[in-house]
This record gives C-alpha cells, structure tokens and sequence, in this order.
C-alpha cells in the first residue's frame, strides 16, 4: 500500500511538461487523479499513455469553465485531497516599454488568476477532506522568478511572485482547518517549454540559442537543468503526511540559484 492509494487529485496543465510527471508520478503511488489541461492533443497523447486517468479539457483561466472541473471532481470522486495548480505560460518577451496590455493581462491570468479561481473552489472540498483525518493540501507552481526580477519577462515575473503570496495567505487562512499549502519555485527545467523561452530570448538578443542555454546552466551551483521528476518528487513530498506540518513554505528546486540571468 502507498502513502497515496486512492488519494483524490487534481493536476492543472497535467498532460504535458512539469504537470505530466506529477500527474504520473500519482498514478504510480495509485492515487486517484484527474488531469485538466488545454490542450487536447497533449490529453490524447496522456491518455494513451495512462487509460484509467480522468480528464478534463479546460481553460483554467476560465472561471466557468474552473467551476465545471470541480462540480465534475465532486460527482466524480466524492471530493478532493490534492490540488497542484501547475497551468502556466511564459508571457511576453520583451522590455517592459514594448510589452502590450493584452500580453501582460494574459500572462496574469493564466499564471495567477488560474491558480486563484482553482484554489477558490478547492478549499471548501479541502476542509472536508481534512475533517475527515486526511491531511490535505495545496501545491501551487511558482518560479525562481518569483524570488527575483526578471528582464524581459516582467509580467511572467510579477506574476510568480504573486503567487507566493497568494500561497502563504491561503496558508494562514488555511492553518487552523489543517489544510496546508505550499509553492514550488523550479529552476530551469529542460524541455518543450524551456526551448520556446530560449528561441524567444534569441530573437530578442541576438545571441546564439545554445549560449543562452548554456547561461542557464552555469547560473546555479550544480551547473545542469532541473528536470520535471525533480519537482514531481518534491510535489509527493509536500502532498504527503511527511510534511504534515510544512505549509506556507516556498521550496526552490533549482539546483541553488547564484545568480538570476536573461
């Protein structure tokens, strides 16, 4: 038996990048999980993978469509135990001058309002789970550019930070029901997503793809890229009764950030 057998949870963005490998990293502690993502090729693609899994195709920006999900996971399952917001877009690459409103408007909505309108609805299922003996919990996704500014990605930055503090307010209203709630701030975690930023940054520099990638790695002390079963494996820690009293916590996978580079 695992720490998670049958354990409700709801992974946003799950069909691919960080959310897959926790979304998979549950299914194989035989928790029960339900992915919601925009992208219906991406949930084809997991569903092959992972028959058995539920999902949901949706704009967790959306509030409609965020109250859809969860009035689903209640029919569905009864309630819920885990929440992982991890839906998220880079935003704008440019200077703040050349950044243009709608840009910047929807890189806070789907980075923080997404995040926002899932845990709105999570925390009453949440208390309930709790009154049950469960420990219940909320794992949101930040950055290491929630802890520093970013040039040329501002609104991807302004957006992290306020996450956490979105996470620790939740955490302090939260305490005393015994629902918890943390944020993991990764690294540079390599893949799709990760290549697009860099493609980004050298049309706005000029400089060498590889350059800048290389930049990344050389900018924390273990001088490689995160990868996503390293964030997955801290979101099964901070989900667990191991850190049934760790909440309102920002824990950085990242490899120790030195020094925060473009």
């Amino acid at each position: 038996m695992t720490l998670f057998l049958s354990r409700r949870v709801i992974v946003t963005a799950g069909a691919s990048g960080i959310g897959r490998c926790i979304a998979e990293a549950f299914i194989r502690e035989k928790a029960n999980v339900h992915i919601v993502d925009i992208d219906r090729a991406a949930i084809d693609a997991m569903q092959q993978d992972h028959p058995d899994v539920s999902v949901s195709c949706a704009d967790v920006s959306d509030e409609a469509m965020v109250d859809s999900v969860f009035e689903a996971q209640q029919q569905r399952a009864g309630g819920l135990d885990t929440l992982i917001n991890c839906a998220g877009i880079k935003g704008p690459t440019a200077s703040v001058e050349k950044i243009e409103l709608p840009e910047w408007r929807r890189c806070i909505e789907v980075n923080l309002d997404a995040t926002f309108l899932c845990c709105r609805r999570a925390v009453p299922m949440l208390c309930r789970s709790a009154e049950s003996g469960a420990s219940p919990s909320i794992v949101n996704m930040s950055s290491t550019a929630g802890w520093h500014g970013y040039p040329m990605r501002s609104a991807y930055s302004s957006a992290k930070w306020a996450v956490i503090g979105l996470t620790k307010s939740i955490a302090m209203e939260l305490g005393e029901s015994g629902v918890r709630a943390n944020v993991i701030c990764p690294g540079t975690v390599e893949g799709d997503r990760m290549l697009r930023v860099v493609a980004d940054e050298a049309k706005q520099t000029g400089r060498d793809k590889e350059e800048i990638l290389d930049s990344y790695r050389r900018a924390c002390s273990m001088r490689e890229l995160i990868k996503g079963e390293d964030i997955a494996d801290m979101a099964l820690f901070l989900s667990s009764p191991s850190a049934g009293k760790v909440t309102g916590q920002v824990m950085n996978v990242d490899g120790h950030l030195e020094a925060f580079t473009a």
